[in-house]
């Protein structure tokens, strides 16, 4: 499916990684499927950083959630705190102790209908076998979950790898 055959603009909420930032390249894959909200984050300084996002994005017509490492951490948590579809590169789902984010205990939660996961077979920052321990103890009945190991993937999104998946799952979205 071509992204300019869209019937829709999609309103995507990109989360990056950790002292990381969307690239322009990873932008203009983005903004081919719909407008990009991509705040900066401080996850460092804010440990508040889901709620904060919550409040700011809760009331505006978000289509899906986009994260790379913690930013996967914060999407998915997110994602099914809104009820909203995510993508997520190498989540530091399991981890939470170098970098303390709080999950609000207050958000209802929705679950997001679909989550698709790439994770990284070369990844030595997030073991994909530490995110699949992980997800198999703490998946949602009603999420529809796409999980792809990708053996020579580091923990750096090639932007091609970044392009083949986003097609993949905004593709997903319109089945």
């Amino acid at each position: 499916m071509d992204p300019i055959n869209f019937k829709y603009t999609m309103n995507i909420l990109f989360l990056h990684g950790l002292e990381s930032k969307l690239s322009e390249e990873k932008r203009a894959i983005l903004e081919s499927y719909g407008t990009v909200f991509a705040p900066d984050l401080e996850y460092k300084s804010n440990p508040n950083v889901i709620q904060n996002l919550y409040d700011e994005f809760k009331d505006q017509d978000i289509n899906a959630i986009i994260g790379s490492s913690i930013g996967g951490f914060v999407g998915f948590h997110l994602a099914n705190s809104m009820g909203i579809c995510a993508l997520l590169y190498n989540p530091a789902l399991p981890y939470r102790n170098s970098v303390e984010q709080i999950i609000p205990i207050n958000l209802q939660l929705k679950e997001s209908p679909l989550m698709r996961i790439i994770l990284g077979g070369q990844d030595d920052i997030i073991k994909a076998k530490d995110n699949l321990v992980f997800l198999a103890q703490n998946c949602n009945p009603k999420t529809d979950y796409t999980i792809v190991i990708k053996n020579d993937l580091a923990h750096q999104i090639p932007v091609d790898v970044f392009e083949e998946e986003t097609k993949a799952f905004f593709e997903a979205l319109c089945y």
